[in-house]
């Protein structure tokens, strides 16, 4: 049996891991690929620094062109991660008939569909499985096992650092910067975690899983979004104390001419199979139409979860490529689909308000919301000490249009006896969430 070269572009976290797994279990990937496979050659920057794996049997070259150009390198996996220069060798490695395995969120988001249709064109496979749930297999699952069904709605907590920061929040009344501290000491977090705790990489997520469950492109800029940086111990004790628990949610909706799309922390019934999800794990809620509700959970980041989803898609590859087998499940991405503006959005609102501590106040609350036709669902009031007498009035509406909720608000804070509104979260109410 011929040998299929793989060329490997990075060598970071997770490309030391495919690449160890690619040289270490070479008699595993044999197995089931029905024949060898061998790590070629690896794209790195520096090929002079120290590193937790150094291939033994493969070339380092600081060239892309020695891979993207080599005719005996049969396989690309793409792993350098963010926009460019990585998008730019993957359509180069579709151009030169090459197939390619990448984990890269943010190409697939913005330029997944374009390049699937690039790869159709040229007979060959774009594989993406790590880009989404790391080890979770949720495109897979999009792809094969629920082809049959016609998906209604997606809920996921898909970022495992927002996650891990959330649940010492909940669970210790950590302050923020506290909880991404520890995430960053225990290696969950990046030195620099904008990308996850601004909601980036969760809507790059959301918005390739809607892509393939929905049938149709998706523009990741026209996902709303939102990130936790705003969060207080206090949001999640009361949450708690009205039955909900806090996550970074992400959540995908078809409306049939329209999908809704969005990320941002929301409370969610602690009878919810996302309030379970702990620590830095992932989970999604798929529903479908003959299948029901689906949970798949696990671990969704760090290098050996993602290296898994990676080698797995390698040897899947493979093994097509080897029994003749190019573009087996061809996923039509070519329709536009619109994404309902968050103003038409209706959902449920959680808001946390000083307010002047006198007779009156909730009355003058619950008239504003009654205008804009919002209905409250329940009400708790602490007592504040403040330089001024004040209260703390948490409240919990009904579902709502979300123009209005902000309209509301705005409203609100313009009252003389509301002196601020710190805290405006959404929720999914026990009726709607599954």
């Amino acid at each position: 049996m011929e040998t299929v070269r793989v060329g490997l572009l990075g060598l970071g976290i997770v490309g030391s891991q495919v690449a160890e797994r690619l040289e270490c279990q070479r008699e595993l990937v044999t197995e089931r690929t029905g024949g060898p496979v061998e790590l070629a050659r690896v794209l790195v920057r520096d090929a002079a620094k120290q590193r937790t794996y150094l291939p033994s049997g493969a070339q380092l070259t600081t060239d892309a062109s020695e891979i993207l150009e080599d005719p005996g390198i049969g396989v690309v996996i793409e792993l350098m991660g963010g926009m460019e220069p990585a998008r730019t060798y993957i359509e180069r490695a579709i151009d030169a008939g090459k197939p390619v395995v990448t984990a890269n969120k943010e190409v697939m988001a913005h330029h997944g569909p374009e390049l699937l249709q690039l790869a159709k064109r040229r007979g060959v496979d774009v594989y993406f499985e790590a880009a989404v749930g790391g080890g979770i297999p949720l495109i897979s699952t999009f792809k094969i096992d629920l082809l049959a069904n016609h998906i209604s709605r997606i809920q996921a907590v898909i970022n495992g650092t927002t996650n891990f920061i959330i649940d010492r929040m909940a669970r210790d009344g950590a302050a923020f910067d506290d909880a991404l501290a520890e995430a960053q000491r225990l290696g969950f977090a990046e030195a620099d975690p904008t990308y996850d705790v601004e909601g980036w990489d969760a809507a790059f997520k959301l918005t390739i899983m809607s892509t393939i469950a929905f049938h149709g492109r998706i523009d990741p800029d026209a996902v709303y979004r939102e990130g936790i940086r705003g969060l207080d111990p206090v949001d999640f004790r009361y949450a708690a104390d009205m039955g909900y628990a806090i996550r970074l949610l992400a959540y995908a909706r078809d409306h049939g001419d329209e999908v809704e799309l969005r990320v941002h922390p929301a409370l969610i019934p602690q009878s919810h199979l996302l309030a379970a999800v702990h620590d830095a794990y992932n989970a999604v809620v798929i529903e479908g139409d003959l299948v029901g509700t689906v949970l798949l959970y696990g671990q969704g980041a760090g290098g050996r979860p993602t290296a898994s989803a990676v080698v797995g898609d390698v040897i899947d590859l493979v093994l097509s490529m080897r029994k003749g087998v190019d573009n087996r499940i061809s996923v039509d991405v070519t329709r536009p689909r619109r994404v309902r503006p968050i103003d038409e959005v209706r959902t449920a609102a959680y808001l946390r308000l000083h307010v002047a501590d006198r007779s009156g106040v909730l009355a003058e609350v619950a008239k504003i919301l009654g205008d804009l036709g919002i209905s409250i669902s329940a009400v708790l009031q602490k007592q504040l000490i403040v330089e001024h007498a004040a209260a703390e009035l948490v409240i919990l509406t009904h579902p709502a249009r979300e123009g209005d909720l902000r309209t509301a608000r705005e409203r609100l804070t313009a009252l003389e006896t509301v002196y601020g509104i710190p805290a405006f979260l959404r929720a999914l109410i026990p009726e709607e969430a599954m």
